[in-house]
């Protein structure tokens, strides 16, 4: 059975993309899938979908264990205690997420976002959980005043790559999920841009049809995402890009960066 139409949760298909540009260039992009989960409507897509489990093992499944950072509480309870940490309380507001899913078992998600909205549906924050390959995660929790495109930024705290050390700022650029979704970060420090990534994709219906057909499409995408990860590590260790080993600050239990909001709702 599919999922009805009116549900917020959805397919998003497009393009992942990540361009180095000191101290050499290099860059590459790949075709990629991520699913908005509205953490309110997991029970319901858990029984209407065949291809989709919540907590258990499916061709397609999301796992709450998969997310939030030193995370005793439910993963709902654990984005209302950030959203408090700075500030921001939406008893009746919603909490979706952008990530892969779990592919045939397996998944590493670089990046998950987290849209919080308030009860009359506007953007009350952004929460950006980056999870680095050493089985760590660091959530950024900023605050957003408005709806349209967001633009923050905020100080880098976590040790994501070896190539790049725990110093700098990053800057994002997000277009919220609606027909269409965009998100773009800049990496700088002392020498300017150092860094650039993002994904941008089209929304589809989240079914059975569609579920199978990305199985298609996709097959292992969750398993290619890693081995990517490893294959361009070594073309810039080919290029002569130097590693950088320090991993202070590092840690599933580093607190959320509030950063500040440079500017919002931009339309």
């Amino acid at each position: 059975m599919s999922a009805p139409p009116e549900m917020r949760s959805a397919v998003y298909e497009g393009t992942v993309y990540h361009k180095r540009l000191r101290p050499r260039l290099h860059a590459f992009r790949y075709r990629v899938f991520s699913l908005l989960i509205d953490l309110d409507e997991l029970p319901a897509l858990h029984g209407r979908l065949r291809l989709f489990s919540h907590n258990r093992w499916n061709l397609f499944s999301f796992l709450d264990r998969d997310h939030g950072t030193d995370r005793p509480k439910s993963l709902s309870g654990w984005v209302h205690e950030r959203l408090r940490g700075v500030g921001i309380e939406i008893p009746d507001g919603r909490i979706a997420l952008l990530c892969y899913p779990r592919i045939l078992g397996y998944v590493f998600n670089p990046l998950t976002v987290y849209f919080c909205r308030r009860a009359d549906g506007g953007l009350a924050a952004i929460i950006y959980e980056v999870h680095n390959t050493f089985g760590e995660r660091h959530a950024y929790v900023l605050p957003v005043d408005g709806n349209g495109t967001v633009r923050q930024d905020c100080r880098k705290a976590f040790y994501v790559s070896p190539f790049n050390d725990v110093s700098g700022s990053y800057a994002f650029n997000v277009t919220p999920p609606a027909d269409l979704v965009s998100i773009h970060i800049d990496q700088a420090d002392n020498g300017g841009k150092l860094f650039q990534a993002g994904f941008s994709g089209r929304r589809s219906e989240l079914s059975d049809r569609a579920l199978l057909g990305l199985a298609l499409r996709y097959p292992l995408m969750t398993v290619k995402v890693i081995a990517a990860i490893h294959w361009q590590a070594l073309r810039l260790l080919l290029k002569g890009v130097p590693l950088r080993l320090d991993r202070r600050k590092s840690g599933t239990v580093a607190p959320a960066q509030p950063g500040r909001i440079r500017s919002v709702s931009l339309k």
